[in-house]
């Protein structure tokens, strides 16, 4: 079994927040893995988990040919509105509806880790990819260096039983995306890490990116939004003190 009815469901019941409020966050992420294949004019490249398509918007200014996929019908929806000349699948990333070698090079950002067999999807980028082209596979850095940690931690707390395989965090322990790349047919080349800040103008906004992400809405699923809303509120309220904390002390020093 893929994990696209799964995934599909919990990241399209807030596709719009998702596109409004959270996905542009990870512009650099996007603008570094894009980087990383040589995406440029002519390329035809795959994002494999792309979302409601922000990415593909960044390697179509590039000049790339572009396809996507996702599980989420309401996030392509999106997609196809933002990019009508690119071409976009659902799918499972565990079955990609696409030919052997079809692409030059192909990403996968911060959807790997969401797949329940992560190393046939990581087989299946490789599959679709030509020899000698380049895969890009992002995930979350290590807990202690992503603030978010935070937020996922205090959500956690909460739920009847924690939940299986390490959640956005899964890929993130030293070596073991390195290890599924190198068993499923890929050569480890390079690796990097990408800042990338989380703004908002309000808690409210703040709530409904962050609520927009499948795991939140998994969480909210077992234990209410209620619940839910009220620690990721809590726990990001200590980051929104400590910004006005800074901005009140900088001018004291101009």
């Amino acid at each position: 079994m893929g994990s696209a009815d799964i995934q599909g469901a919990l990241w399209g019941a807030a596709a719009q927040d998702w596109a409004n409020y959270q996905e542009a966050t990870s512009i650099p992420l996007w603008q570094d893995v894009l980087d990383a294949i040589r995406a440029g004019e002519g390329i035809k490249i795959l994002d494999a988990g792309c979302g409601a398509g922000g990415a593909c918007i960044e390697a179509a200014k590039l000049g790339c040919e572009v396809t996507g996929v996702d599980a989420s019908a309401s996030l392509l929806v999106i997609a196809r509105q933002r990019l009508p000349q690119a071409r976009f699948e659902q799918a499972d990333l565990e079955s990609l509806p696409f030919g052997d070698e079809e692409f030059d090079g192909a990403i996968a950002v911060n959807s790997v880790m969401y797949a329940s067999d992560m190393e046939q999807a990581i087989k299946e980028l490789a599959r679709v990819t030509r020899l000698h082209g380049r895969v890009a596979i992002a995930s979350w850095g290590k807990p202690e260096d992503c603030e978010m940690r935070d937020v996922f931690s205090a959500v956690i707390s909460i739920l009847p039983s924690k939940p299986s395989g390490g959640g956005p965090f899964a890929l993130s322990a030293p070596r073991v995306l390195a290890a599924l790349i190198e068993g499923s047919g890929l050569r480890f080349v390079e690796q990097g890490e990408t800042r990338c800040d989380f703004g908002y103008p309000n808690i409210d906004i703040c709530w409904r990116a962050l609520s927009s992400a499948g795991s939140l809405q998994a969480a909210m699923n077992a234990v209410g939004e209620t619940a839910v809303r009220e620690k990721v509120e809590d726990t990001a309220k200590k980051y929104q003190m400590l910004l006005a904390q800074l901005l009140f002390v900088t001018p004291l020093f101009g």
